[in-house]
């Protein structure tokens, strides 16, 4: 790609970039949210049409004008946010819009045989029948893959393709891209990860503000030069904070029972205490009753059993609202669904939840909105969300902002309870670093903040306490300094769990 230039209104977010990238090699594009990566990447695809620049395949001048022609190109992405339909199968999101035929009619049986050539040939075993709304994550990345390959793709364009994974599923992922480069594709690897960027790229391209930066060779450079060229300036790649002073138990959980959406227990006895100015962090491998844990606290998943306080008030049978105007707040691990209202301004974001407060609101029925505006217009400074205006829809932010506004909304509020799931999911490492800053701040000021990550280092390096959750149950409590060995261990159901529980 040579002098691609992409205006949006209000923005540059392409301005005269150069990338090369070589055939068989895993080559890394990495940059803060908001940078230019996905904009790049969706011309590349065909998705947004470039301004000025020229495309270049095998040395050959192309004309991209859709996904079509990528597609006939050789070109294939994989979508951050999964593009596949729940309720179709495996087979049918494969072959949707190329499905074999026969009389007239999609012909399964050789759907079927298609698919599994295919997966046998790239190591990537799936069940064709099976209905993709089921499998989790790390599978329905699979049929992502397996999608574009089934078209013909000789390229491949990921885009933050670990962001939703379990370390273990990161894992699978990188041996089933090296068999990929092995029998000759080439991969394009969106990331913000820097340790995943130095396993698994040859080369790296650095961009910020919609320009490059840096175009690195992976073996001759460090996570410190590339997140220096990605933000601009030198980053704090640990927390750094002083030791905690945790005061009272401000928020008991005690023998908690919850079942999942399938109605089979989650939660089977879950019991802790969260103290004032405290992080309590909550390991584990996904799957294990996390997600199900925070629903519970925050209000908006019914306990089956057991009891949950805040200070002397049971809390157990709140809802959302309730639990909100009590002082416990929520950081949901899905911002897109729970988090935000994608097509509401960034300023109606900024008041979710809160916009019957007196503050916001004549008698909970008339906005007032110049109050709304002026609270917007302070949290956006403060919080560095980066947007051309408040009046502006959060869809169109990129996701490290667009977790700013809820981070904004909720640490705002002066809570006594802060629950923090996935807060820096998805999101770029200036964004890390300023999440986490404030994470660390919010505690030094008296909040009681329990935090679940999939990231184990940021369990490790923000936690004053870790609570390790494993098949529904906290099976150890653990000092901040624990080796990662060992959480390791527990966390798979090894170990003998020592830590008051």
């Amino acid at each position: 790609m040579r002098g691609i230039t992409k205006a949006f209104p209000g923005v540059v977010a392409n301005d005269h970039v150069d990338l090369e990238v070589r055939a068989g090699e895993i080559h890394a594009l990495v940059g803060e949210n908001g940078a230019g990566k996905t904009t790049l990447m969706n011309i590349l695809y065909g998705l947004v049409h470039h301004d000025s620049g020229e495309i270049l395949i095998n040395g050959k001048p192309a004309k991209i004008t859709g996904p079509r022609d990528a597609i006939s190109l050789g070109i294939g992405m994989v979508h951050q946010h999964f593009m596949l339909i729940p309720v179709f199968t495996v087979g049918e999101n494969i072959m949707l819009g190329r499905e074999p035929v026969n009389g007239g009619f999609y012909d399964s049986a050789r759907a079927r045989k298609e698919i599994e050539a295919l997966t046998h040939q790239y190591g990537l075993a799936l069940d064709p029948e099976a209905r993709t709304g089921d499998l989790p994550v790390g599978l329905q990345q699979r049929v992502e893959i397996v999608k574009v390959l089934y078209r013909g793709a000789s390229i491949l364009i990921l885009d933050e393709p670990t962001g939703v994974l379990t370390p273990q599923e990161t894992k699978e992922l990188f041996n089933v891209l090296r068999d990929l480069v092995k029998s000759g594709k080439t991969i394009i690897f969106i990331s913000h990860k820097l340790r995943e960027v130095l396993e698994i790229s040859d080369r790296i391209t650095v961009m910020r503000r919609g320009t490059v930066v840096g175009h690195l060779v992976t073996k001759q450079t460090s996570e410190q030069e590339i997140a220096t060229l990605m933000v601009g300036r030198e980053v704090l790649l640990r927390v750094d904070k002083k030791p905690a002073r945790p005061g009272p138990v401000t928020f008991r959980v005690d023998d908690l029972l919850a079942n999942s959406d399938r109605g089979v227990p989650a939660l089977r006895g879950v019991s802790f205490d969260l103290h004032e100015g405290e992080i309590l962090g909550i390991a584990g491998v996904e799957g294990n009753g996390q997600s199900e844990l925070l629903e519970v606290l925050a209000g908006t998943r019914r306990a089956s059993g057991g009891r949950v306080m805040l200070g002397d008030k049971d809390v157990t049978t709140f809802d959302a609202r309730t639990e909100r105007d009590a002082g416990i707040c929520h950081i949901p691990e899905d911002r897109r669904g729970a988090g935000l209202v994608l097509n509401f301004s960034i300023a109606d974001n900024l008041v979710l939840g809160r916009q019957r407060a007196p503050a916001f609101s004549w008698r909970g029925m008339l906005l007032r909105l110049a109050a709304i505006k002026q609270w917007a217009v302070r949290l956006v400074n403060e919080f560095d969300i980066r947007a051309p205006s408040i009046a502006v829809p959060a869809r169109a932010l990129s996701g490290g902002n667009q977790q700013k506004i809820i981070v904004a909304r909720e640490m705002a509020s002066k809570p006594r309870v802060l629950l923090a799931a996935q807060p820096t999911r998805g999101v770029d490492i200036g964004a890390i670093e300023f999440i986490h800053r404030r994470l660390v701040a919010e505690r030094d000021e008296g909040t009681a903040v329990l935090l679940v990550s999939a990231e184990l280092d940021e369990i490790r390096s923000l936690s004053d306490r870790i609570a390790v959750l494993y098949e529904g149950r906290i099976v150890s409590i653990e000092p901040a300094g624990t080796a990662e060995e060992r959480l390791g261990l527990l966390m798979t159901g090894g170990g003998t769990g020592t830590g008051a529980v």
